[in-house]
């Protein structure tokens, strides 16, 4: 096919937030061309913590049972002093709401070719590597949901003529730097971060005083992160001052001061087969938001659209979830004729959540780095008393994705109802159906689906039938009682789920119906036909 063929889906970068969106499109039926500038995965470490949630997304995509022989559960995390001293633990279960180990330690290079590999058995998806994209080109009349074709404009390695090929959508997934960013005319909104740490990740051989999970040490003249990454895999984070670098034999020196607490190196053991340095790289950790995620059918996800500080882990998990997030809706407007303001939910919902996610590591990151030592000690009290309060661990150990923003796909209840599932996940317990037993998403698939209590009414039928939503009556999938109990606590008979298992909307204890949904039907009502290929400009 050429270069100046239609395509429905250009995915601008071939990273595993660009992969990961390419393979949920295709489970819908789109297909999508990805352009990466690189021609194989990059080999380095460099995202090493996915939550439960992104197992699930990994899930979906087929690749999880191969993703559980690379990783390894983590039991959460500890906020220690300068001595190493515990100020506070939180917890992190082996057996999420998700259905999943709440943390788990990966190598990044390990994570990608999986997706690859995926990547290359889906017929609907074609990458080409070593392609750099040079410009990004709407043709519409310039309202923020013009819906115009795209004209994406890169350049083959080795050669400097361009090259176009036009799209539907484009999804920049194209990095902190992106193109895609500019070409849409977002700006970064500063949340006030930005800090110069080193990196440095190895393999030793070497005994190592390590608790499984996760250590921040919390001080303000030497704040560091330590955490165990596989078998005899580690990596250690430290803030280093203006011009202390650990290159060099003095470097080496200085390496072995900093690792001391946690391993013994010998002297003589510089860089040795038994302590390999595989990579050490200086970062500048920043907290930044665009202002815009979308203009027209130009979306932007991942690092395009949000920087985090890594403190608790959430950047490769942000970039899964937009793609989670936008793959369905941008799939039901593709190829249902679904109405274009389906797309407008995407920022809506995925911009005050990342908002909230960056927060959270920013507030982790000022507990390690803030203050001098008075304000260290009182740092330190106050915390720790905090988390001898009942309930405050669990509830930082519980997942870190909070519920969905009330919007136009997440109906809020008033109080007095009870607490609201609309806006949160519906939990994956294993269930038994027909015979076989399985995680709740194999059985539902990749629609929508409505999980009932109760009979349902001709109304929840009527609404099920619309949007060809699977029916399933809790007592059928002989769990473990996990479903029902969420039902009852959310004071709801039966539970609308999203493609990407969001609750839309729930029916209440006794009514029999959804009420709100004059609200979000006219979004997902659909010409039930693909649209029809219009021809390139």
């Amino acid at each position: 096919m050429s270069a100046e063929a239609r395509r429905p889906v250009v995915i601008i970068g071939a990273g595993p937030v660009g992969v990961t969106a390419a393979l949920l499109l295709a489970r819908y039926g789109v297909r999508s061309l990805l352009l990466e500038r690189h021609r194989d995965v990059y080999p380095l470490p460099r995202a090493v913590v996915v939550d439960d949630e992104v197992r699930r997304i990994l899930q979906s995509v087929g690749v999880h049972e191969e993703f559980a022989a690379l990783a390894r559960p983590a039991p959460g995390l500890r906020l220690l002093d300068a001595r190493r001293r515990v100020i506070a633990e939180f917890p992190r279960s082996l057996h999420g709401h998700h259905g999943f180990p709440q943390t788990s330690m990966f190598d990044q290079p390990e994570l990608e070719r999986l997706l690859r590999d995926a990547l290359a058995r889906r017929p609907e998806c074609e990458l080409w590597g070593g392609v750099e994209v040079v410009s990004v080109t709407q043709a519409s009349d310039g309202s923020p949901a013009a819906a115009g074709p795209v004209r994406v404009t890169f350049r083959r390695d080795g050669s400097d003529q361009d090259e176009h090929v036009w799209a539907d959508a484009v999804l920049g997934c194209d990095g902190a730097g992106s193109l895609t960013r500019d070409a849409i005319g977002a700006v970064w909104e500063d949340l006030h971060f930005e800090e110069s740490w080193r990196v440095i990740d190895v393999r030793t051989s070497l005994p190592v005083r390590t608790w499984e999970g996760a250590e921040q040490i919390c001080c303000p003249t030497r704040p560091a992160t330590f955490m165990r990454v596989g078998e005899d895999r580690y990596r250690w984070e430290f803030r280093l001052a203006e011009g202390e670098p650990l290159d060099g034999p003095e470097g080496l020196e200085q390496l072995h001061e900093l690792v001391a607490p946690w391993v013994d190196l010998p002297s003589a053991a510089h860089g040795g087969d038994d302590f390999e340095v595989i990579r050490q790289a200086q970062y500048t950790f920043r907290a930044r938001l665009a202002d815009r995620w979308r203009q027209g059918r130009v979306f932007l996800l991942g690092d395009a659209a949000h920087l985090t500080p890594p403190f608790i882990g959430q950047g490769l998990c942000a970039g899964l979830r937009d793609a989670r997030n936008l793959t369905w809706k941008l799939a039901r407007v593709l190829q249902q004729g679904a109405d274009d303001r389906l797309l407008d939910t995407y920022q809506q919902e995925r911009k005050p959540h990342a908002r909230h996610v960056i927060r959270v590591a920013v507030a982790v990151g000022w507990a390690m780095t803030g203050g001098q030592d008075r304000g260290a000690a009182i740092r330190r009290a106050v915390v720790g008393a905090a988390c001898r309060l009942p309930g405050v661990t669990a509830a930082v150990s519980r997942d870190l994705s909070p519920a969905l923003t009330a919007g136009p796909l997440v109906r809020r209840r008033p109080r007095l109802t009870g607490r609201s599932l609309a806006g949160t996940f519906c939990p994956q317990p294993w269930v038994l159906y027909d015979g076989r037993r399985e995680r709740l998403d194999d059985i539902i698939g990749d629609s929508f689906a409505l999980l009932t209590a109760v009979p349902p009414t001709p109304q929840m039928t009527g609404v099920a039938t619309a949007l060809d939503a699977s029916v399933l009556h809790v007592d059928d999938l002989d769990d473990d009682g996990t479903l029902a109990a969420w039902l009852a606590r959310g004071r709801a008979d039966a539970a609308l789920l999203r493609p990407d298992r969001v609750v839309l909307d729930t029916v209440l204890t006794g009514t029999g119906h959804f009420t709100d949904a004059a609200a979000w039907a006219p979004l997902l009502h659909t010409a039930r036909r693909p649209a029809e290929a219009r021809p390139a400009p």
